[in-house]
């Protein structure tokens, strides 16, 4: 894919909300986009609307094209948003980060929301600005993929559905 490292979005995407032959209905997934032509821009794929999609990326290159070029899609849509926009409206934040705690000691709250760069990691001053609204959290010493964290975090929170 062009523009940026949308394929990393795409990464995201297929681990937040999709399982075997079904679609996390109960997640929201958020890509603030940073590059051109006018930064920021909030990616929304909302898993409750989400519709006619498959896990492949060639469907998913057509639908981020369309949106980003201001056309609809079920359950995916932008919107002018900044990372620090997007951290200030929710609650239980918490940023990825190897030397935070270790998220199988913290209680996670309802609706958490977590953050985590790219290959390069998150720009110092939104890694500031989230940790005024949140705290560090660490899935362990080693370093991931971006996409890898994500599928942790939900084995992590269905373990935690399973035992409530």
């Amino acid at each position: 894919m062009e523009a940026g490292r949308l394929d990393v979005v795409y990464q995201g995407i297929l681990m937040s909300l999709f399982m075997s032959h079904a679609i996390r209905r109960d997640v929201i997934f958020h890509a603030v986009l940073g590059g051109p032509p006018e930064p920021p821009v909030e990616l929304v794929v909302d898993g409750s609307m989400l519709r006619d999609v498959r896990t492949d990326e060639r469907t998913w290159e057509d639908i981020l094209r369309k949106v980003l070029s201001g056309r609809r899609h079920p359950g995916v849509y932008v919107q002018k948003k900044s990372l620090q926009e997007l951290i200030k409206e929710k609650k239980s934040v918490f940023v990825l980060e190897e030397s935070g705690e270790n998220i199988k000691t913290i209680e996670l709250g309802e609706n958490p929301i977590f953050v985590l760069g790219d290959q390069i990691g998150l720009p110092k001053k939104d890694e500031e600005f989230a940790l005024r609204y949140g705290k560090k959290v660490s899935l362990g010493g080693r370093e991931y993929l971006a996409s890898a964290c994500i599928g942790i975090i939900n084995y992590i929170l269905d373990q935690r559905e399973l035992i409530l």
